[in-house]
């Protein structure tokens, strides 16, 4: 996979490998979230559409829940994967500790929507309710999540920008100083 993308991107115009090159970390963390919004999603309306039916607000939870396993696996091994400066562990509890945070950031939408502003049956259609749900959890709830994840991520989870080395990339050496005498 990795050679297919180094190749697409060989291949590419100038200003977009070098775009791509500048927000790679970006991008990786889009593709982890497109990936695991799919994962949010099937969840989310596999319980929220069989046994967990008047459960809306938990059934989103455990969406969550889900998807973020599946977000820690990939951010850590792909997106971040140079990224670290943490024991495991600690990385994983402050991950878990910005995914919380992401979680009610997520769910707040949809409790909103549901106990805030009534948007549920009998009180409109059940086309409204859904459509009020699908908007306010997945798409504005995500939206909001998603950038504080992004910025929590890199600030205290993965804060170290060099601390693991691409495996088969070259790192380069950093360019002399030249006010340094041996410059």
């Amino acid at each position: 996979m990795l050679r297919i993308a180094e190749a697409l991107l060989a291949r590419s115009p100038q200003p977009l490998r070098a775009f791509v090159l500048k927000h790679r970390e970006l991008l990786k963390f889009a593709v982890v979230g497109g990936t695991t919004f799919l994962v949010d999603n099937a969840v989310f309306y596999g319980l929220k559409l069989t046994f967990l039916e008047p459960k809306p607000v938990t059934a989103k939870i455990i969406a969550v829940l889900v998807a973020t396993i599946v977000s820690y696996v990939l951010n850590r091994e792909w997106s971040f994967r140079t990224r670290g400066g943490r024991e495991r562990r600690h990385e994983a509890a402050l991950f878990f500790l910005v995914s919380a945070i992401g979680l009610v950031l997520s769910s707040a939408p949809l409790w909103i929507s549901r106990y805030v502003f009534g948007l549920d049956t009998p009180a409109v259609s059940l086309l409204t309710q859904e459509i009020a749900d699908f908007m306010s959890a997945q798409v504005i709830g995500t939206l909001i999540a998603m950038v504080f994840r992004f910025w929590a991520l890199r600030r205290w989870v993965f804060p170290d920008e060099q601390a693991r080395p691409h495996p088969g990339h070259l790192r380069l050496a950093p360019e002399p100083d030249p006010t340094h005498e041996a410059a």
